[in-house]
């Protein structure tokens, strides 16, 4: 007879015969892992997977306690389905407790900006810039690119608001037709 290590009392084990824990797991599971399955695919609302998991964490944590456990004292299905729910429980709580993961795959799907777009928006708006007048495009510029009302425009171009106003109408009208020349609709 081969001996390996002792089980944790002191016997040694004999290679090919099961361990006497082992043996107590297997009935442990023979007896209770079906109906156990099926209190917590209830607690589970039916899924199968989680309620797999359950199960097997609570046999698990039944063999991590087997010395504390006494097959003779009656069934230990209470004291299963206990942990059964606890674990479940903690599951809950641990969900609620971090952010919900989301499936990046749907943002895959979205066009991203990109930079060389951009450059060649602002290309193709400076380029229908310059074919503005510069009392015109000194306006757009003061309004739009630098973001000043029309009366901030008016005291940096030392011409009147209304003047500036009359400018940014006709500035635009004209910029929207050379864009428009350019290939760009709005």
């Amino acid at each position: 007879m081969v001996t390996e290590e002792p089980p944790g009392d002191g016997r040694p084990a004999v290679r090919g015969a099961p361990a006497p824990d082992e043996e107590l797991m297997r009935a442990l599971y023979q007896e209770h892992a079906g109906p156990l399955f099926g209190f917590v695919l209830h607690l589970v609302a039916g899924d199968r997977r989680r309620a797999e998991d359950v199960v097997q964490e609570t046999l698990l944590r039944a063999w991590r306690n087997l010395h504390r456990l006494d097959p003779a004292a009656g069934s230990l299905r209470p004291w299963l389905a206990t942990v059964a729910r606890r674990i479940v429980i903690d599951e809950h709580r641990a969900e609620l407790a971090r952010p919900r993961e989301v499936d990046a795959g749907p943002l895959e799907l979205l066009p991203a900006e990109d930079e060389l777009d951009r450059a060649l928006r602002m290309m193709t708006v400076a380029d229908a810039l310059g074919d503005l007048s510069a009392a015109h495009r000194a306006v757009i510029v003061e309004t739009y690119f630098k973001g000043r009302t029309a009366n901030e425009a008016a005291v940096e171009l030392g011409i009147p608001a209304g003047t500036v106003r009359s400018r940014v109408f006709y500035a635009l009208r004209a910029l929207r037709l050379a864009l428009e020349e350019r290939g760009v609709t709005s």
